[in-house]
């Protein structure tokens, strides 16, 4: 199997891809470009140790390559990367899994959501207020980058993971305000000895 196939492919490792598919960069100038277009939002590139290892790992892989290895004033020593062929490939092939194959990719929300009845309604009502407030103020940066993009002048093909983030984040919005009310009216509720009377009920007889 080639080493490639076995590679453990990552968003951050398809971004790097991705990046060095338009000319040979060295790691801060491909760090720089994600941030640059806001590509940061949805690839994790905050800590730069990390991307030396993707990129070394990309490299033993076959995926990347050294083309450059230089100094200058800004940098005492720099590495420039170009991507392989296999590379090329590679980038290709996870791009169109990854957009047509929906994965459970285990987020933290779901799973705080199936143990919320450890805390109690009022406890559980207050922790998702400030979820929906945080959400809202997420929607709120959203819709000005989006609209500052559209005044730009900006292809909609570069904006299309922001209108995705905005329609998830609208969606959860709109059902949390839901969770939230009937957690203020009484209709969601629960204590430990409902919830303790439904398990023996539904427990198999002995």
């Amino acid at each position: 199997m080639p080493t490639s196939d076995r590679f453990k492919r990552s968003p951050l490792a398809m971004a790097v891809l991705g990046i060095l598919h338009l000319e040979p960069m060295h790691p801060y100038a491909i760090q720089r470009r994600i941030k640059e277009w806001g590509k940061d939002k949805v690839v994790n590139v905050g800590q730069r140790a990390q991307l030396y290892k993707t990129i070394a790992r990309l490299q033993d892989a076959g995926l990347v390559a050294v083309r450059t290895t230089g100094r200058d004033q800004q940098y005492p020593e720099r590495t420039v990367y170009e991507i392989t062929d296999a590379g090329r490939a590679a980038c290709t092939a996870w791009l169109t899994d990854m957009l047509a194959v929906p994965r459970n990719e285990f987020p933290e929300f779901p799973a705080a959501l199936s143990f919320l009845m450890l805390l109690g309604p009022d406890a559980a009502r207050e922790e998702l207020e400030r979820r929906l407030k945080a959400l809202r103020a997420e929607h709120s940066e959203l819709e000005t980058g989006l609209a500052q993009a559209t005044r730009f002048g900006l292809p909609r093909v570069t904006m299309l993971e922001d209108e995705y983030q905005r329609a998830v984040t609208e969606a959860e919005i709109r059902w949390l305000e839901g969770v939230v009310a009937a957690l203020a009216d009484g209709t969601l509720t629960w204590s430990w000895e409902s919830l303790a009377r439904f398990r023996d009920q539904a427990a198999p007889g002995d």
